[in-house]
């Protein structure tokens, strides 16, 4: 079942992957803002109950396999199999953030990062990529397989990465941790090519989507989608906010071309709906400490060459 709107919360990695691991959006878990890097103090909090963590209990064997991008930490202590996971395969950071050896180097992300041009991914007619707030950045590939249970299809119902795991745990018959979760139980579409009703996703306070409508309170660029010519894209570009928000329709609209009227009665319908669930969900957040301000030590980098010195300089496989 190929989902054609498929969101994460975050167009840059740590952030994305906390909220796709916990069900939780990053500024619970302290994953913001940015990513963490190699030498990082901090780490996906071990009070964070992970997809891992909620299958366990059941007999479920769990394994991650490429990029971690959630801390290493004093000891490992970030790493995945400290996070309920039994086995790990792979780079805990970004493969051009240090030592990467060849077996266990993957991509970035799936987000296209158009500052590799043709190494780095395409984002087709979506507007910009990877660590912009444009669709390009923001909406992923998702593909759901189960013969025998899920038909082959298309569905345009809106999801994002948060739904994983609540949707696993009811699957497997697991219990929900006892935390806010954010995420909703996708079962219906999956099995029943039913709908979820009304559905907002949020990003970072710069985005929400609604429907099939986006509204862009602020939008960024970023230099991972420098190269492409459009001007909106690369680091170069100013930061803006708007008030009122740009709204998209993006069922007509993907490519993010064309800013809808606010002064309509049906756009100021649903621009009001927003601005209500919007504040429910503020009022509902509570930041978790950032774990990415905790800062960097260079002796807590990985290094293959454990011996040798000076580090990090010497850690060169």
């Amino acid at each position: 079942l190929r989902f054609t709107d498929f969101y994460s919360t975050c167009p840059v990695c740590s952030p994305s992957r906390a909220s796709l691991l916990t069900g939780r959006y990053q500024t619970r878990s302290g994953i913001y803002p940015g990513v963490l890097y190699p030498g990082s103090i901090g780490g996906l909090p071990l009070n964070e109950t992970t997809i891992a963590e909620v299958l366990k209990p059941l007999g479920y064997a769990t394994a991650v396999t490429g990029k971690w991008h959630l801390g290493v930490g004093h000891n490992g202590m970030f790493l995945p199999t400290k996070q309920g996971f039994d086995h790990f395969l792979g780079i805990p950071y970004s493969h051009d953030m240090g030592p990467c050896k060849n077996l266990t180097c993957f991509p970035p992300d799936i987000k296209p990062e158009l500052m590799r041009m043709s190494r780095g991914g395409n984002a087709g007619p979506l507007k910009c990529g990877k660590g912009t707030t444009y669709e390009g950045g923001m909406r992923e590939p998702a593909i759901a397989y189960w013969p025998g249970i899920i038909k082959p299809g298309i569905t345009h119902e809106m999801a994002s990465t948060l739904d994983i795991l609540p949707t696993l745990a009811r699957l497997a018959g697991a219990e929900l941790p006892q935390v806010m979760l954010d995420g909703v139980d996708m079962t219906d579409i999956l099995v029943k090519q039913g709908k979820v009703g009304l559905m907002c996703v949020f990003s970072l306070y710069y985005v929400s989507y609604f429907e099939y409508f986006k509204f862009t309170l602020s939008s960024f660029s970023a230099f991972h989608s420098s190269t492409t010519p459009d001007k909106d894209c690369p680091e170069t570009a100013v930061f803006k906010a708007h008030d009122p928000p740009l709204i998209f329709d993006l069922e007509a609209d993907p490519c993010e071309h064309y800013t809808l009227p606010v002064d309509t009665p049906d756009i100021q319908s649903v621009l009001q709906q927003v601005k209500t669930v919007k504040k429910q969900f503020e009022s509902s957040m509570v930041f978790g400490e950032s774990q990415v301000a905790k800062g960097t030590d260079p002796n807590l980098e990985p290094c293959c060459n454990p011996e040798c010195s000076p580090k990090p300089s010497c850690c060169q496989c």
